[in-house]
């Protein structure tokens, strides 16, 4: 199998989808605007650094998905598609995951972004398989069915992307030796998955993913 993992946020995407959905609550009402964007910046810095503590996060971003609930947050989603996703696609990211797709490889988004706000983004770039931080939901007897707050599973960032990409292969029989693997990311976060792969591809990289590449002779690509 020929494998194609593609990073999201600022690989296919211009934006972090993740920040730019927390933005978005503060415009539609959702949020203290002063205070949440304070905390958010705060911790996109962190995981720009690489120091973020992902469940820390996760709690913060849907805390006002845990309040609107269900309806409300697939409506505000779709504006925040129409209005802010739709414009971040770039022809030149969809033409790179067409040029995979027509040439038969396997297509999957792995991304430390949860899947409720990463979800429709994947479908948008046609890719069905997704591999993202996966959001618990309450399943007690008489609960809600909807977010808690909390990660189920191992979460889909650093290291944790070669453990979830590791168990998708298992899933289907398979192991890093029976693909030829191809990796497109930004961020020095992924350097664990990148260093796994067949093919590592810096795209529109860091600083540091960059000296790294150069160093190395992986390829660089600018989509962006």
């Amino acid at each position: 199998m020929k494998l194609a993992l593609f990073d999201l946020d600022h690989t296919l995407l211009t934006i972090d989808s993740d920040y730019s959905w927390g933005v978005f609550t503060t415009t539609i009402g959702w949020t203290d605007p002063i205070d949440f964007n304070r905390r958010n910046d705060e911790f996109f810095a962190h995981y720009k650094a690489g120091t973020l503590d992902i469940h820390d996060y996760v709690r913060f971003a849907t805390d006002a998905l845990r309040q609107q609930g269900a309806v409300k947050a697939a409506a505000a989603h779709a504006e925040f598609m129409r209005s802010v996703v739709q414009p971040a696609i770039t022809e030149r990211a969809l033409a790179l995951v067409r040029q995979h797709r027509e040439a038969g490889d396997q297509l999957v988004i792995v991304t430390a972004t949860n899947d409720f706000v990463t979800r429709p983004i994947a479908t948008a770039f046609g890719v069905t398989e997704l591999i993202a931080v996966e959001l618990e939901r309450d399943q007690s007897v008489g609960g809600t069915g909807w977010i808690t707050g909390e990660i189920r599973g191992v979460p889909s960032a650093r290291e944790g992307k070669v453990t979830r990409v590791e168990q998708w292969l298992t899933e289907r029989g398979l192991a890093w030796a029976d693909v030829e693997s191809t990796f497109y990311t930004d961020s020095i976060n992924d350097l664990t998955l990148m260093e796994k792969v067949t093919h590592p591809v810096a795209t529109n990289p860091d600083a540091a993913l960059r000296a790294i590449a150069l160093a190395r002779g992986w390829r660089i690509l600018e989509l962006f």
